[in-house]
C-alpha cells in the first residue's frame, strides 16, 4: 500500500463515494478521493495506484465544503469502518450528491444530457434505519465491520446506521469463536434476530404492498423499513397497471412487485415471477398462494428467456436486476416481448445508465425517472425508470 501524503484540489463526484481530483501542479494524473467534497483543499494519502489513476483518503481538511459536517459515527474515517462513504455530508448535500452521480452515468453511458433529476429521501432520518446487517469475525471472534476495499475487520461497539433493535443485539459485547459472520435482522413483526454464520432460529415477517410476508430470515429483502413501499408504489404509479392486462416480475424475488401489480390487475391476471434463488422461490410461491393467475418460474432470467419459459406478448414488464443490471441479451428480449411500457428497478447507477443505452438503442425512450435515498449516509441509491417503446 503507497502511503504518500498530497495536497489536493477536490473536483466533482463520482460514482461509488468519491470525489474526482488530479495529481499535481499543473493538474497530471486522476485521484479518486473519499471522505472529501466537491471545492475542498484536504490533504490526502494515496492508498492505491493504478495504471490510469491513484486511490486516496482524505486525511486532513485545509479548506472545508460548507457541505461538510462531522461524522456521527467515530468509526466513519478513512482507517476504520469502510461501510458509509457519505457521514462527513450533510443530508440535504447527500441527496445532491447522489443526484449528480444518476445525472452523470445518464449522460456519459446512455447518451442523455442534462436530465432533471431529484433523489427522494425516506421517512425515518438519516441514522438508525438498516434491518439487515451483517459482521465479520476476526481471528479473536470478534464481530465488527470491514475497512473500505479490504478484509480486515474493525471492531465497533455498535453500527449507528443499522435498526435500534440491531443496536441493542449482544452482537460486538461478545465472542463468536466458531463464526466466520454474524447476521442479525429486525423484521417488522417479532424481535430482533441474530444468526451465526446465516443459522436463523426462524423465520421472519415482514409487512408490504398491503400484505404481509412470512421469509426465511436469510432470504433478501429491502433493509429500509420504508423501501418495500416506496419501491412497490413507484413502480405502480410508473405503468399504471389497467384490468386485463399480463405482466412479468423478471429478479422477483420474494413477489413483492407480482403482489403490488395483482393489487391493480386483479387476482386472477397473468402474472409471471422469475426467480433463480431457491429461498426467494419458496417464500412467493408459500405468500402469494391468493394469487390464481401467479406462474412462478423457477430459473435465472436469462435462461428463462433464452428457454422460452417465458413467452411474450406481454403488457408490462419489471425489471429489477441485481448490481450487474439486466444486461443486453434481457432487455432485448423484453423489447422483443412487446409491452406497452417496462419499469427498470435499479440499484445501481452504472449498470441502469448502460440498460438504458441498449434500450435506447433498441427505439426506447426513459419515459420518467425516479430517485430513492434508501441507504443514508453511503453511496448508494435507488432508481425506478419507466422504459417506453
Amino acid at each position: 500500500m503507497i502511503l504518500e501524503r498530497v495536497p489536493l484540489a477536490v473536483g466533482p463526484v463520482a460514482h461509488g463515494g468519491h470525489c474526482v481530483a488530479r495529481l499535481g501542479d499543473p493538474p497530471g494524473r486522476v485521484v479518486f478521493v473519499r471522505h472529501a467534497l466537491p471545492g475542498e483543499r484536504v490533504i490526502a494519502e494515496i492508498t492505491e495506484e493504478h495504471p490510469g489513476y491513484l486511490r486516496a483518503d482524505a486525511v486532513s481538511v485545509l479548506e472545508a465544503s460548507p457541505d461538510r459536517v462531522e461524522a456521527p459515527c467515530p468509526y466513519a474515517r478513512p482507517d476504520a469502518c469502510g461501510g458509509c462513504d457519505l457521514q462527513h455530508v450533510t443530508p440535504a448535500a447527500q441527496l445532491e450528491w447522489k443526484a449528480a452521480v444518476v445525472r452523470e452515468q445518464l449522460t456519459r453511458l446512455a447518451g442523455l444530457p442534462d436530465l432533471p433529476v431529484r433523489v427522494e429521501p425516506l421517512p425515518g432520518g438519516p441514522l438508525g434505519w438498516r434491518t439487515r446487517v451483517r459482521y465479520t469475525v476476526d481471528a479473536a471472534g470478534r464481530a465488527g465491520l470491514r475497512k473500505h476495499r479490504s478484509h480486515e475487520v474493525v471492531p465497533v461497539d455498535r453500527c449507528r446506521i443499522a435498526h435500534p433493535a440491531i443496536q441493542e443485539l449482544p452482537v460486538t459485547g461478545r465472542a463468536w469463536p466458531s463464526a466466520s459472520t454474524v447476521d442479525t435482522v429486525a423484521p417488522a413483526a417479532g424481535p430482533a434476530m441474530v444468526g451465526p454464520d446465516g443459522a436463523f432460529d426462524g423465520p421472519v415477517v415482514e409487512r408490504a404492498a398491503g400484505r404481509e410476508w412470512t421469509l426465511p430470515a436469510g432470504a433478501f429483502w429491502q433493509v429500509h423499513p420504508a423501501a418495500a413501499d416506496t419501491l412497490a408504489g413507484a413502480v405502480l404509479d410508473l405503468l399504471d397497471p389497467r384490468p386485463g392486462e399480463s405482466a412479468w416480475d423478471l429478479y422477483g424475488g420474494a413477489g413483492l412487485f407480482a403482489a403490488a401489480l395483482a393489487t391493480r390487475l386483479g387476482p386472477d391476471a397473468p402474472i409471471t415471477l422469475v426467480e433463480s434463488a431457491p429461498p426467494a422461490v419458496s417464500a412467493a410461491r408459500a405468500n402469494l398462494t391468493d394469487l390464481a393467475g401467479l406462474s412462478v418460474v423457477p430459473a435465472t432470467v436469462e435462461a428463462a428467456l433464452r428457454r422460452r419459459r417465458v413467452r411474450g406478448p406481454v403488457d408490462l414488464v419489471v425489471l429489477d436486476p441485481p448490481r450487474t443490471g439486466a444486461g443486453a441479451a434481457v432487455s432485448r428480449a423484453v423489447m422483443a416481448a412487446g409491452p406497452r411500457a417496462v419499469a427498470y428497478v435499479a440499484c445501481d447507477p452504472a449498470a441502469f445508465a448502460r440498460d438504458v443505452r441498449t434500450f435506447r438503442d433498441g427505439g426506447w425512450r426513459l419515459a420518467a425517472l425516479r430517485a430513492f435515498d434508501m441507504f443514508p449516509m453511503t453511496h448508494h441509491v435507488e432508481c425506478v425508470g419507466l422504459l417506453s417503446p
